[in-house]
């Protein structure tokens, strides 16, 4: 199972959603700013820079002492905002453009410190490999991944397409480890998903918001009208979405509201961080050419709709689920999300680096602030029929450090919920990992329930009114 830890399985959510935050990529000037920079704290960061190359127990580069500095303040700002080396800028490139170099595979981190897989991507070298969901890689070419962490197993198991790698695996039921050899290859990631789960109801899932992905979901609905053409009604699943960029968030919302219907609102220092979006394709499209939400039927402008989300779901899945929530388009249903209500621009800095800078708030139609609260679900319904399984452990925007401040209360992991999840480990250490869409995803089945006009199982946790609309009778 991956791991449950508070300070691991909670703040993956923090970084996962600092990865993939709501962005804007803009090569705009920089507002001009009086020049005040303090010259003698200047000199000061120069003298440490010195004392360390001359004293330091190992020699150290100057230009990496500079690096590191600049890193360091930006990182101080906010959990957003980061300084982006080569290697990171590139990273974050391929994460927008739904591609990289890989082996295909969504992963986790076990409790023994292992690399999970979550499941590996159809078609993927991992897949024609015969790595399985619930495998444990143990060693990467030979070393052990413990200790390493995620990010770092990631590191290694990427490369150059057309090497190789070769993973450890530990499989349950199969006494000796498996070795397995995998060549690295471009993986084009598929942010949408999209089925039939019983006769006229339609579930179509966005994992993340990609550059394809607008195009992905308006293919996924017209597919969805051919396939089942008497639709009554669509879950529109947005859990463990951390986000992405801000025009897919815009014209996915579009897809379900009237025409021009306000999606967002932005508002920071500088003129193009105070606006406001619509669900017109001037504030949608990437490029120019066809709208890609002219392929979608006019019936999904109507259509009875849920929304799922969770305190994975976090910056743009919160943009469309509060504009879908303020126009009373759809209900809400899940636990209360991330909180993650600041849209961060990519400025690049010289040919191969820039800085991720959080430049505004944004505030959904109805001048709502989702930083560092949330969406509240219409209806609270948790991950299981027992409880909110390991999603409750997850750390929300609130409870990460320097995390810039909301309009109103703030609405932090409640150590009850820790208490509560944490007695019920061992149960959830047997349970096999949700496969959302599945004929066990307990959520998705209240949400067609809902749609169906059937009484819901809702949460029996005590919660604060501003927690959940709706709760189960005591």
């Amino acid at each position: 199972m991956a791991s449950t830890l508070k300070n691991t399985g909670l703040i993956i959510a923090g970084v996962a959603a600092g990865a993939a935050v709501t962005m804007q990529f803009s090569a705009l000037a920089y507002k001009p700013v009086e020049p005040s920079m303090p010259l003698d704290q200047l000199q000061q960061l120069a003298k440490v820079v010195e004392v360390i190359r001359s004293d330091y127990v190992e020699p150290v580069e100057g230009g990496k002492l500079l690096t590191d500095a600049i890193s360091g303040m930006v990182d101080a700002l906010d959990p957003h905002s980061a300084y982006l080396d080569p290697a990171a800028f590139r990273e974050l490139r391929e994460g927008t453009e739904g591609k990289f170099v890989g082996l295909g595979i969504e992963i986790g981190e076990s409790d023994d410190g292992y690399v999970e897989i979550v499941t590996p991507m159809e078609d993927s070298p991992a897949e024609r490999a015969g790595i399985l969901a619930g495998d444990l890689i143990t060693r990467i070419d030979g070393l052990d991944v413990r200790g390493l962490g995620l990010e770092e197993a990631v590191k290694h198991m990427r490369g150059m397409p057309g090497t190789r790698v070769t993973l450890t695996i530990a499989r349950q039921n199969t006494p000796q480890p498996l070795v397995l050899t995998v060549e690295r290859q471009e993986i084009v990631q598929k942010s949408v998903r999209a089925n039939i789960v019983e006769p006229g109801y339609g579930w179509l899932r966005i994992a993340q918001f990609q550059e394809p992905t607008l195009d992905d979901m308006a293919e996924k609905l017209a597919e969805l009208a051919r396939k089942e053409p008497h639709l009554k009604g669509l879950v529109l699943d947005l859990r463990n979405d951390p986000g992405g960029l801000l025009q897919g968030a815009i014209g996915v919302s579009a897809a379900f509201l009237p025409e021009g219907a306000e999606i967002v609102s932005t508002n920071g220092q500088l003129p193009e961080s105070r606006q406001r979006f619509y669900g017109r394709p001037e504030h949608y499209m990437l490029r120019s050419g066809r709208d890609p939400l002219s392929i979608v039927p006019a019936a999904f402008k109507t259509l009875p709709l849920v929304v799922l989300v969770n305190t994975g779901s976090a910056s743009a899945s919160e943009i469309v689920a509060g504009a879908l929530q303020d126009h009373k388009r759809a209900a809400i249903v899940g636990t209360p999300t991330f909180g993650k209500g600041s849209v961060q621009t990519i400025r690049p800095i010289g040919r191969d680096a820039a800085v991720k800078l959080t430049t505004a708030r944004y505030f959904t139609p109805n001048g709502r602030s989702i930083q560092a609260r949330g969406i509240v679900p219409d209806f609270a319904v948790d991950e299981n029929a027992e409880n909110d399984g390991l999603n409750a452990l997850r750390l929300r925007e609130a409870d990460l450090q320097h995390h810039l401040s909301g309009d109103g209360a703030e609405e932090k992991t409640r150590p009850d919920d820790i208490e509560e999840q944490m007695a019920l480990l061992d149960a959830a250490r047997d349970r096999k990992p949700l496969a959302y869409g599945s004929a066990a995803d307990f959520q998705l089945a209240q949400a067609v329930k809902h749609l169906k006009g059937e009484p819901m199982q809702l949460s029996k946790r005590s919660a604060p009114p501003a927690l959940a609309r709706h709760q189960a009778p005591k």
